[in-house]
């Protein structure tokens, strides 16, 4: 054994993160003494501090076991009305909000009321368990699923609450409450289990010596096969070789009324043995009847309840596909039921247990005979199809006899009879096998009576013609035979290509989809297309509750929020079909990855009906593809936000870096001014001291633009910038932005053109001087020493143009629009110079709040930047009212 395998066995003896554990007090009839063991056990944790909550107890008016009762805390129970009667059930919703550490849960089996959160009470207790609540609780061994036609065949009664049998393979720990039947039937006739009018009942019907010792047995072999399957995991766990893996069961299925029956017999027979199996049907394209689809889905949602894995395969040869099928899987035991047909079976061997003990090697067949009980009557439908077909099968003969009778009166045609076999085909091909056959017998009678002599006798005279009547039959049969499997054949290509084309269309939808929206869309669409039924897709919101992602506005009733609610918290389906909350018309699945449930599919048929088993199946192959579809979306969702963040982190540290740096230089000069002031005093020329004065002026005023700017951002940012909207001339604009850029545009030669004739204009003066002050010290910044400026004020276009030209560097054609973001001079690092680049960012955002534009050209003499502010031009003032 592997280490791995001695880790898991470990691992596996822990429960589950988070969930809680099981205790099953399992009897073999009511009345052996599993409630008063099961509170009894409650006792003894009571004892160790454990905070223990009964759910719900049955004490059948038993004085003893209400006084073990007594003594432990109790949760309500709630009361509905149901058809005039008052019915209580537990509670639920208030045992998962007491939190206990250990909940009684009495009658494991037992059917909740209608309305109810889930069918039955198992139900409830793998949700206390989820929820990691320690369950004690108590069931009868004629409740298990598997054994229920047993149980039927010895008492002959047929009980109608069941639960999985992996309910209590999953169990913790399981108690056999053991009474001898002589005791029982004392302590039932003493009136300690039920009323004596109930009792006596009860004893003439169910608890006889003989069902009693039955049941005991089977009791017995239940929790053997629990022990047999602990033991295997102790020897697991320490690590020595487990029993070797004796392969997989097989169970072949029909849509017959024997199908729950062999299913159930598989469950037993896999558990005794301790193998996985599956449930294989071989769809071979024969027309079935409703209800032998239902009889079929029913087997198939047994089997999954029972722990067991659900194959549909679709071929011509059932046998044949079965036998290839185990290989594939490598099992080692096929069980099939006896044939239906034994008359065709004894004929032509054509049974499938003949045939796979027949072409089988080195597998385990096992038959299961059948149940000798009247088949149901068939449904008017079916009866009505059959018919048809076998009319057609009349009709076509009766149409080839005339035809051929036809034709032999014009001509003499020796192979006449490929008349008949054409008919036989054309039915074969419209029908199924036994039409086909049917019409190859009056084919051949027809061909007997009309045409070998004697004529109009069904006599044969030469024997000659025996052998032609002969082969016509074995060609007709041969021919109807193939011609009906091909049909079948075609059938099933069809309905596979139906699902692969439904598989291949949503994916490719999805293969376009780059967003979550995008998927949902695409989804919804490809659901659309499907006539039968209505889909919509939930998520949730930002509050966490339920929406229509896609789907429309849609209603949907308290119980249909609660089943999708459900589904959705425990990964499971739920709503119309399933076991939780059947009663709304919607049916829930949850589209879940590995981080759990990313949205919600809902489907109701359109017409009221129920959506059949097989279309269901058909969306949860769906499912996987679109759930991994949203787990790629919210997957790259992740990664753009983590390259945002990785941006805005890297734009922060430069901007950090820049404005500490533009900020620093002049507090550094001018702290060395007003040191050198305070040190030397009167010691410093008069001349010198102005000059260290004005220098420390010059630099304030450059760190007030500085501040002014971040300033300025935010408020553009955040929308607090307010126009004080007033009439004002150009020249005085451009007048009072050179007057406080003197000192910068110093150094370079500045040439104006500002005409005396210019038009008002209604802005914000000094927003606008401040947009103007940054395009002229960019400028400055980027121009050689003594190099040329030129400010040139123009009208264009019902325009006031503001052009800024020098002869720096130039800004390539590609950075001419990225020059106007922010921080922009700050993300080029040591590249950028000086300043913050936010300078032409806010001139952009000033301009732009004034209805203006800004643009970049090429600068003087082709070299340079020019910079062009442009600002609306409104309907000027009347002359007295202008501003001089």
């Amino acid at each position: 054994m592997s280490d791995s395998q001695r880790a898991d066995a470990l691992l596996a003896e822990l429960p589950r993160q988070g969930r809680g554990r099981l205790k099953v007090f399992l009897g073999a009839a009511p009345g052996v003494g599993k409630t008063y063991a099961m509170l009894q056990a409650a006792h003894a944790r009571l004892r160790h501090g454990v905070r223990v909550l009964a759910g719900v107890v049955e004490t059948h008016g038993r004085s003893e076991t209400e006084a073990l009762l007594g003594g432990i805390a109790q949760q309500p129970l709630l009361r509905s009305e149901y058809r005039g009667v008052t019915l209580e059930e537990m509670d639920l919703d208030g045992l998962l909000k007491a939190v206990p550490e250990l909940a009684l849960v009495d009658e494991l089996a037992h059917s909740n009321a209608p309305g109810s959160r889930h069918a039955k009470r198992w139900q409830d207790v793998q949700e206390l368990l989820a929820a990691g609540i320690d369950v004690y609780t108590t069931v009868n061994v004629q409740h298990l699923e598997s054994l229920n036609d047993h149980v039927r065949g010895i008492t002959g009664v047929q009980v109608r609450e069941t639960l999985p049998d992996w309910v209590l393979q999953e169990a913790f720990e399981l108690v056999l409450i053991d009474l001898p039947p002589r005791e029982l039937l004392e302590r039932l006739r003493d009136g300690k289990v039920y009323v004596p009018e109930q009792a006596r009942a009860a004893i003439d019907a169910f608890f006889t010596q003989t069902n009693l010792t039955a049941l005991r047995e089977l009791a017995m072999q239940t929790a053997a096969a629990q022990v047999d399957a602990d033991l295997a995991h102790g020897y697991r766990r320490l690590g020595q070789d487990a029993p070797a893996l004796r392969g997989r069961l097989l169970v072949g299925v029909d849509g017959d009324a024997q199908a729950e029956r062999l299913v159930r017999h598989a469950s037993r027979v896999a558990q005794r043995r301790h193998l996985p199996w599956s449930l294989v049907h071989v769809d071979n394209g024969k027309l079935r009847d409703e209800t032998a689809r239902q009889r079929l889905q029913a087997a198939q949602q047994l089997a999954e309840r029972l722990g067991g894995e659900v194959v549909l395969l679709r071929a011509g040869e059932v046998a044949r596909t079965l036998i290839q099928h185990a290989g594939e899987r490598r099992a080692s035991l096929v069980l099939v039921g006896q044939s239906r047909d034994r008359l065709r079976r004894r004929l032509f061997g054509a049974g499938v247990a003949t045939r796979l003990l027949r072409e089988s090697h080195g597998l385990e067949i096992n038959v299961l005979d059948r149940d000798e009980q009247p088949e149901p009557a068939r449904a008017v439908r079916a009866a009505d199809w059959a018919w048809r077909h076998y009319a057609l099968a009349v009709a076509a003969t009766l149409l080839a006899s005339g035809l051929a009778w036809a034709v032999a009166r014009v001509m003499d045609l020796p192979n006449i009879s490929l008349v008949f076999l054409a008919a036989v085909l054309l039915v074969a091909v419209r029908s199924s096998i036994g039409p086909a056959l049917a019409c190859a017998v009056l084919s051949f009678l027809a061909y007997d009576f009309l045409f070998i002599p004697p004529n109009f006798s069904f006599a044969i005279q030469r024997e000659e013609d025996v052998l032609t009547s002969l082969f016509f039959l074995l060609m007709a049969v041969l021919t109807g035979n193939l011609a009906a499997r091909q049909r079948r054949q075609l059938k099933a290509l069809r309905e596979t290509q139906e699902q692969t084309g439904q598989l291949l269309d949503l994916t490719r939808r999805l293969t376009a989809a780059t967003d979550r929206q995008a998927v949902f869309s695409a989804a919804g669409q490809h659901l659309e297309n499907w006539p039968q039924v209505q889909a919509c897709l939930l998520e949730r919101d930002a509050e966490g509750r339920l929406q229509v992602a896609f789907g429309g506005e849609l209603q949907f009733s308290d119980n249909e929020r609660a089943a999708a609610e459900w589904a959705w918290q425990h990964e499971q389906e739920a709503g119309q079909g399933s076991d939780t909350l059947p009663n709304g018309r919607w049916w829930w699945w949850p589209l879940s990855v590995d981080e759990g449930p990313l949205a919600l599919l809902g489907v109701r048929a359109r017409y009221d009906g129920q959506l059949p088993a097989q279309r269901r199946r058909l969306l949860k192959s769906l499912s996987q593809p679109l759930a991994q579809a949203l787990a790629r979306a919210k997957l790259a969702e992740q990664l753009e936000s983590a390259r945002l963040h990785g941006e805005t982190e890297q734009l922060r540290s430069a901007l950090l870096a820049s404005v500490s740096h533009d900020l620093r230089t002049p507090l550094t000069a001018m702290r060395g001014s007003i040191d050198s002031l305070l040190a030397l005093g009167d010691a410093i020329p008069a001349e010198d001291r102005r000059e260290l004065l004005e220098g420390t002026r010059d630099e304030a005023e450059r760190l007030d633009r500085y501040i002014q700017n971040l300033l300025d951002m935010t408020r553009l940012g955040h929308g607090g910038l307010k126009l004080a909207r007033d009439w004002v001339t150009p020249a005085d604009i451009v007048g009072s932005a050179l007057n406080r850029l003197r000192v910068v545009l110093a150094p370079l030669q500045l040439r104006t053109e500002v005409p005396a004739e210019l038009p008002l204009l209604y802005v914000h003066a000094a927003l606008i001087e401040q947009a103007l002050i940054n395009v002229l010290e960019n400028a400055a910044r980027f121009s050689p020493a003594e190099g040329h400026l030129e400010l040139r004020v123009t009208v264009e276009d019902a325009q006031l143009c503001f052009a800024v030209a020098d002869e720096g560097p130039g800004i390539a054609e590609a950075d001419r629009e990225r020059i106007f973001d922010m921080f922009y001079t700050a993300a080029r690092g040591d590249r950028g110079g000086q300043g913050t680049g936010l300078g032409l960012a806010i001139c952009r955002g000033m301009v732009g709040a004034h209805g203006g534009h800004i643009r970049v050209e090429d600068g003087l003499g082709g070299r340079g930047t020019c910079i062009t502010l442009c600002l609306p031009l409104p309907a000027q003032p009347p002359l007295d009212s202008e501003t001089p």
